[in-house]
């Protein structure tokens, strides 16, 4: 977790420096099309479209279900409990939807509701868990039943990226630049203070997981909040921390939604996708562009599981930040950089390497999800002749 904070800390010093250069909306669209083809920005767009926001937002609504069912006495957990998930998960996608479309300034003040809310709580829940919790600081020592492995770089690399993943919004206000009040001054800002706030916490979450569970009674656990609350308090306090998560899992929806159509409405004002992506309603935001990435995700979750969903995520995702960030360098050699952030050569360069040594030890290990990733890319060059 350490090391996928320092990657993605380095990225986000070098999206500062783009984001201050171009304050535009679209992240990896505007970047890409700006520095070095319309044709590369598309297929970044292409796959935001398709994947990088519309399948979180149903893999994150669908856990969110997950979750809430997860808090409710057996006695009112519904027959048909995968139909009631799968509609609950669209309802949530339906409410934020509206509440985005009717604009930005009501959408961020949920989001950062949400988003105070979810901070304190996960402060509260440390504090209390190596304070009050029953766990063991034994688990974090080799114990004779837990007989592992050794991980060999391709299980590194795999775990890398999904840590990276879970790390993903780290570029995320570069997407609403046009947005953004004094973007040379906040954009940077908001990036590594919301960075680096996250790899703090995610290393705390992570230290008191392993805290309250032995690593042999992680296996095969996906709620492993739940379960941690569970070990270190009682059952009570499990479904109070599967609420808290459920909270977390609404934030993210809201996030996704207000960054994704961004990108489609840059896209659409470049004749680079359906025009009517590129429509601003009076609420003054990109309606139809909202409207069309919440049906892909409703399509989503209407027509697979979890794990489905999110297993060619991180590959596709993984792909396009590379080629962003070697954009600094072609911008620091042609001097037009008008914000030069610390750390250059050395962190935009660990960067790229790390990331692309990520990407290609994760393929050899999951050759099959990396390969669909790829293929999804692939798709998108006969759609940018086509649109």
């Amino acid at each position: 977790w350490v090391v996928g904070g320092a990657i993605a800390l380095s990225g986000a010093l070098s999206y500062g420096e783009l984001g201050a250069k171009y304050p535009e909306a679209g992240g990896d669209y505007a970047f890409l099309s700006r520095l070095f083809s319309p044709h590369l920005g598309f297929l970044s767009g292409w796959v935001s479209f398709l994947v990088g926001f519309s399948a979180p937002v149903a893999a994150s609504s669908l856990a969110f279900s997950e979750y809430l069912m997860r808090i409710l006495p057996p006695e009112l957990i519904p027959q048909e409990l995968e139909l009631a998930k799968k509609l609950l998960a669209v309802g949530i996608i339906v409410v934020f939807t509206l509440i985005h479309y009717f604009g930005l300034r009501s959408g961020s003040r949920v989001q950062n509701i949400l988003t105070v809310l979810k901070i304190a709580l996960i402060v509260v829940f440390v504090s209390a868990g190596f304070a009050f919790g029953e766990g063991s600081m034994e688990h974090f020592r080799p114990q004779n039943g837990d007989a592992f492995p050794a991980a060999n770089p391709k299980t590194i690399g795999l775990a890398l990226m999904w840590i990276l993943f879970a790390y993903s919004g780290w570029n995320a206000s570069t997407y609403v630049g046009s947005e953004v009040y004094k973007p040379v001054k906040n954009i940077p800002r908001s990036l590594i203070i919301g960075t680096f706030a996250v790899t703090v916490l995610y290393l705390l979450l992570n230290l008191l997981y392993v805290y309250a569970i032995a690593p042999s009674q992680m296996k095969g656990v996906i709620s492993i909040g739940g379960l941690s609350a569970n070990n270190l308090f009682n059952r009570s306090l499990d479904q109070l921390f599967s609420l808290f998560i459920a909270l977390i899992l609404l934030s993210a929806i809201s996030v996704l939604i207000i960054i994704g159509p961004r990108v489609y409405y840059a896209m659409a004002r470049s004749g680079h996708f359906f025009g009517i992506a590129g429509r601003i309603n009076r609420a003054k935001v990109p309606g139809v562009a909202i409207l069309m990435q919440s049906a892909l995700a409703v399509v989503y979750v209407a027509s697979g599981t979890f794990e489905q969903i999110i297993t060619f995520l991180s590959f596709s995702l993984g792909i396009f930040p590379i080629l962003v960030v070697i954009g600094v360098f072609k911008l620091r050699i042609s001097k037009e950089s008008i914000l030069k952030m610390p750390g250059y050569p050395i962190l935009p360069a660990f960067f790229i390497l790390s990331s692309a040594v990520i990407l290609v030890l994760a393929f050899l290990e999951r050759p099959v999800e990396s390969s669909i990733a790829l293929g999804v890319v692939a798709a998108g060059i006969p759609a940018f002749l086509l649109l």
